[in-house]
């Protein structure tokens, strides 16, 4: 497997990008599906807006350098990334309230339509802010498994105000088939919304081309953006002049600085800009953005599915008999950026492994994830993860008490 690592690594074609990364020496790093790596580009463009741009142009520094176009800007820079032409996509906020305002927003475009279809497997926050938008809406919240939705919609499309589905299971990596579920949405004359917190970045996704209505996603997972790194909002330029969200701020009004008494929305993506942005965090990760300057989403797309078929590989090899099995689809049409092996003992494990040098995480009940960025992973670091998880098991080094007690963050 070493001469394999070794080979595929040598025609890797990203190989370059690892340096566009600041990685801890001595560290293998796989758990970018949950916090990215530190781009070599954020710490310097930090450094300058606290210093220069806040410590010297002081309140200037919203026209001397852009302060108040980033929202937009970097909005641009991220839709370049998930297939959408510019003026689409804002950027700001978390993704529970780009997700709040863009369900809301889709059901007051659907009057008349009782129905807000969620995944049951979806991540905890969307199926709460999916709760939260029919308490507030009076629509009626349906947990239908991707598989069921053709299914489903057949046979109660017509009442359907949204549907609100990720590409891919942030448990397993399993990723599903936006174009045909976008297109079975839409057919039934819903609006199509998708949180593409673990796919952009990860994977081409093509927004426009698929005619999807909204979409939300976090900034610092693939993105690299930085713990609490902004979200984004999409809104397709369709639906701009209809999108009628229910969190009004200053900064998406039309006459922002005319203090006006009532709200009037902004033309375009602008109305959807809420308050005042976080200016240290979208500055670090406009800079994180960087990251992707020339690089091809398609190339980003044939690494990851070669790392995590190579991790696959190595794992029936390596920890065969060892109690462990994959939850990660192994036809690359149905995978993601991430594996996730399954062991009753998995947050010992991961504890275990990252004493060694390997850094993944769990998810409950018992899946250890391994979220593998094509920009800075390489096939070499996912030998080392398996065969250091294999030396875990056999030395029975997660029994030790200090990785069973667990912490608030797991």
């Amino acid at each position: 497997m070493a001469d394999r690592a070794g080979q595929l690594d040598d025609a890797d074609q990203l190989a370059g990008l690892r340096g566009r990364f600041l990685l801890p020496e001595g560290i293998v790093y796989l758990d970018g599906n949950s916090l990215g790596a530190l781009p070599a580009a954020v710490p310097p463009a930090v450094a300058d807006a606290v210093q220069r741009q806040w410590g010297t142009d002081l309140i200037r520094s919203w026209n001397d350098n852009a302060w108040w176009q980033a929202p937009l800007r970097v909005g641009d820079a991220i839709g370049r990334l998930i297939g959408a032409a510019p003026g689409q996509t804002v950027a700001g906020d978390s993704t529970s309230v780009q997700l709040f305002n863009a369900l809301t927003a889709a059901a007051r475009m659907r009057p008349g339509r009782p129905l807000l279809l969620t995944d049951p497997a979806h991540f905890p926050t969307d199926q709460y802010v999916a709760d939260s938008v029919a308490r507030m809406t009076g629509l009626e919240v349906h947990r239908i498994p991707v598989a069921d939705l053709p299914r489903f919609l057949a046979a109660r499309g017509d009442q359907v105000a949204v549907a609100g589905y990720s590409p891919v299971d942030y448990r397993t990596g399993e990723l599903y088939d936006m174009a045909a579920t976008t297109d079975a949405v839409r057919r039934s004359g819903a609006l199509m919304l998708w949180d593409l917190c673990h796919a952009a970045g990860a994977l081409p996704v093509r927004l426009d081309e698929l005619e999807a209505d909204l979409a939300v996603g976090c900034g610092y997972k693939y993105l690299s953006g930085g713990p609490g790194a902004p979200a984004y909002l999409y809104v397709a330029r369709r639906h701009h002049a209809a999108f009628d969200h229910p969190l009004t701020g200053w900064n998406g009004h039309a006459e922002p600085f005319a203090a006006s008494a009532g709200y009037m929305p902004a033309e375009g993506i602008g109305r959807a800009r809420i308050g005042t942005p976080p200016m240290l965090s979208m500055l670090a990760l406009e800079a994180a953005l960087t990251a992707f300057d020339g690089v091809d989403l398609e190339q980003v797309r044939a690494k990851s599915l070669s790392l995590t078929g190579f991790l696959l590989d190595c794992a029936d090899r390596e920890l065969d008999g060892l109690g462990f099995t994959a939850a990660t689809p192994r036809e690359p049409a149905r995978r993601g950026s991430q594996v996730a092996l399954r062991h009753p003992d998995a947050y010992a494990l991961v504890q275990a492994l990252a004493a060694r040098g390997v850094i993944g995480d769990m998810r409950a009940p018992n899946l250890l994830r391994f979220g593998l960025n094509a920009l800075y992973t390489t096939h070499r670091d996912v030998l080392t993860a398996v065969r250091q998880l294999r030396a875990v098991v056999l030395g029975e080094e997660h029994r030790k008490g200090r990785f069973q007690r667990r912490g608030e963050v797991t």
